[in-house]
């Protein structure tokens, strides 16, 4: 059994850390690193890029709107060519940190949207399929199954779908949208049972009681979560100990 753990990192603001990367570059094979959107500067990403090779972490580029306001999280509609050129820009931005990208993860409000709007998702890949142009290999898109991923199929991207072992899941597959009950999981115990789950058995537990079913190649956990360390700690060992191999599949 093999999985990888990814993580967002390098979510600077105002040049203040929402995460110990420290810590959690130190459990994860995988980082999502913010680059400027909704997070993260110059600094961030070049400090990001230095712990990911010492640590041995594969880079992800994590763009989403410009909208450093409300980090990301408010549900935008800019129009597709404006979105692909911002989302350009700031993969763009981590290359020029220094950063061997090896997939592409949106985030916040961006990654929501690109499930059910078209749209949103064409201007998205077409950022994606730009750079992986001009690193002549296909960067693999991570997120939720949706609009994007017949979006990367048309551009000949590879999809991965990612599971959230900090987050609730409603009984139809989706994430409990953030301030609602049961949006958010802290206890490091619960967590690591569901990550064992998800690889072991490709299910997970909804807020009703509900099994769904969920194939991910990628369990993410949220680094400016309060107990993020403590549960990517917990999810790591629980991992090793059921003989999970935690690997970067890019």
């Amino acid at each position: 059994m093999r999985v990888d753990l990814n993580a967002d990192l390098g979510e600077t603001v105002d040049g203040m850390p929402t995460a110990d990367d420290e810590a959690l570059f130190a459990v994860v094979s995988s980082a999502n690193v913010a680059c400027g959107g909704h997070a993260g500067d110059e600094n961030s990403m070049c400090e990001a890029v230095a712990r990911a090779a010492r640590f041995g972490v594969a880079v992800g580029a994590h763009p989403s709107y410009d909208d450093r306001a409300h980090f990301g999280r408010v549900r935008r509609d800019p129009e597709p060519l404006a979105l692909r050129a911002d989302v350009s820009a700031q993969l763009s931005a981590l290359v020029a940190a220094g950063a061997d990208v090896r997939y592409v993860k949106p985030h916040g409000a961006l990654y929501h949207a690109v499930v059910d709007d078209a749209d949103q998702a064409w201007a998205v890949v077409a950022a994606v399929a730009d750079l992986s142009a001009a690193l002549g290999r296909p960067l693999p898109v991570l997120g939720l199954p949706g609009a994007i991923t017949a979006a990367a199929a048309s551009a000949g991207l590879p999809f991965v779908r990612e599971a959230f072992l900090d987050r609730g899941y409603t009984a139809a597959g989706g994430l409990v949208p953030r301030g609602e009950p049961g949006a958010l999981l802290e206890d490091p115990v619960h967590v690591a049972e569901r990550a064992v789950r998800l690889v072991r058995d490709g299910e997970v537990v909804a807020i009703d009681g509900t099994l769904v079913a969920v194939d991910a190649a990628s369990l993410c956990l949220h680094g400016d979560s309060p107990a993020a360390v403590a549960m990517a700690r917990a999810v790591r060992a629980a991992l090793d100990d059921a003989g999970v191999e935690v690997r970067a599949p890019w």
